[in-house]
């Protein structure tokens, strides 16, 4: 792996070349990711990603209303731009899926999202990620591995689960080499040797 790794640990835009720790957010932290369709439409979305875009990732975990992921893309192709495609993409299919699946919260998502929409100028009609990712640049290996284990324990805190392994769409069980939704590139922590 390919990790690059930087002294300060700061926010900072997603730049070419470097490992970040993202987040995305729902707008008004909506639970809509409480319904398989969805989950199953992020998962299918960032496996095209991977194959097709060169995303790598590394530790992922899918909440009710949001996605947490520690990634990097092959170069040339811009990890900035793979993941405003796949924001983009995923913003127009769950609206889709939303006003075509069976959906009990169909009229106040759409109202959410529709208002979200009017209110960003870049928008024409719904918006339903939040503005921004969370982009915080991978700075050390201590770092890598605390954000590994908050991913993975993220299903356990919010008590949807009792183990990281049992949530389906997290990379956690990729960690304990069980199956999994979705093919992450697992690190291995480095020994620490005494003399």
């Amino acid at each position: 792996m390919n990790l690059i790794m930087r002294e300060t640990g700061q926010k900072l835009n997603i730049k070419k070349a470097a490992s970040y720790y993202l987040t995305m957010t729902v707008v008004g932290w909506a639970d809509v990711f409480t319904r398989p369709v969805y989950k199953d439409a992020i998962i299918a979305s960032l496996n095209y990603c991977i194959e097709k875009k060169g995303l790598n990732v590394y530790a992922y975990v899918l909440m009710t209303n949001h996605l947490h992921l520690l990634v990097n893309s092959d170069e040339p192709i811009l990890l900035k731009d793979t993941i405003r495609d796949f924001k983009r993409h995923t913003s127009k299919l769950l609206i889709q899926l939303i006003k075509n699946e069976p959906e009990s919260r169909r009229e106040w998502l759409l109202s959410l999202f529709g208002i979200a929409g009017v209110l960003d100028t870049k928008n024409k009609s719904f918006k339903f990620w939040q503005n921004g990712n969370h982009a915080i640049e991978i700075y050390s290996e201590k770092f890598v591995w605390d954000k590994i284990n908050y991913i993975h324990n993220n299903p356990v805190k919010a008590k949807l689960v009792r183990k990281p392994e049992d949530w389906i769409y997290s990379s956690a069980s990729n960690y304990m080499d069980e199956e999994s939704v979705l093919k992450v590139h697992c690190l291995q922590p480095r020994l620490q040797t005494y003399s």
